[in-house]
């Protein structure tokens, strides 16, 4: 098995980790307890909001910090207000429960992903909505992403007037999922799919930057992609480099004619692209190593960064 496939099953391999714990009902309780009744909205129409967070053990401290964790309440509930969700939890008790279930699973050295699922438990056809904060967390080894090939995916990314992608939900992820199905059997773990104009919307489960002529580029989110926090990390962590950043349509042949490319996003954090279908990129990537040393520094706390705000639990 090469690098770039490890890297993959580990990276689904998340989802297949069960922690002692999870939280739910307003408390950490055992995993296997984590359930939802098969006629609930959560279940018969996939009605949820999520964030993913990111959590780093410090470098040289016994801190573990959370990155841009304000930011992600502040985007659950905004997805959740579009779906007609009610949030029912402040930002101080989200920021609570999340370091509730953090201290409860952590472990030295090992860094975590914490899921964070508004799922509607009661109610019907929008009458009644009651939703539950679930929280779950998965440990990931401290080092970078490895470098991964990419192809472009014949489905579609949904428009705003269908599902809107600036709601991060999972029901949105469905193209995602068959994205990533076409793609295995092309050889490629992770997909970039258009929008309906043929323009480059996203990836998968990130966002795409690429560097033409010294300038990094990426699509806005009213091409179809997320409103990424990760990419606003990057734009700022740019602005005090000095290197160019700029938000603009971006043609699916710029893709392959692209110095650089890079997947950005909470779980991706900055993950470099060897080639786009049967396109080889460059095999340096100077800008945006630059900025991945940036960033890296930033979330381990080597060398902060106003772009990165961490928590620390």
């Amino acid at each position: 098995m090469n690098k770039t496939a490890q890297n993959t099953k580990a990276l689904y391999a998340l989802g297949l980790q069960q922690p002692r714990w999870a939280y739910f009902r307003g408390d950490v309780r055992p995993w296997e307890e984590a359930t939802l009744h098969v006629s609930c909205e959560a279940v018969n129409r996939g009605l949820n909001v999520y964030e993913g967070l990111k959590g780093y053990w410090q470098t040289g401290e016994a801190k573990f910090g959370i990155v841009e964790l304000r930011r992600h309440y502040e985007r659950l509930v905004r997805s959740a207000r579009l779906l007609h969700i009610p949030v029912p939890v402040t930002y101080d008790e989200f920021q609570n429960a999340c370091g509730k279930l953090v201290r409860a699973l952590y472990e030295p050295d090992k860094d975590m992903w914490v899921r964070a699922t508004l799922y509607v438990v009661e109610g019907h056809w929008g009458e009644g909505t009651v939703a539950d904060l679930v929280l779950t967390a998965y440990h990931q080894a401290k080092q970078p992403p490895t470098p991964v090939s990419v192809g472009v995916s014949t489905w579609q990314r949904s428009s705003d007037i269908s599902l809107s992608p600036r709601i991060k939900t999972s029901t949105n992820y469905q193209v995602a999922r068959l994205a990533r199905i076409e793609g295995r059997g092309r050889g490629f773990p992770e997909m970039i799919l258009l929008n309906q104009y043929g323009r480059v919307a996203e990836a998968t489960g990130a966002c795409v930057l690429l560097v033409r002529d010294g300038c990094v580029i990426t699509p806005p989110a009213s091409e179809g992609r997320l409103e990424s926090i990760t990419l606003e990390i990057v734009r700022r962590i740019c602005h005090s480099l000095a290197i160019p950043f700029i938000e603009r349509p971006v043609d699916r042949t710029e893709l392959h004619i692209a110095d650089e490319i890079r997947l950005v996003g909470t779980l991706a954090e900055l993950a470099p692209v060897t080639c786009v279908d049967e396109y080889e990129l460059p095999s340096t990537s100077p800008l945006t190593d630059l900025i991945a040393e940036t960033f890296w520094a930033a979330v381990r706390g080597v060398t902060p960064h106003p772009a990165v705000e961490l928590t620390f639990v």
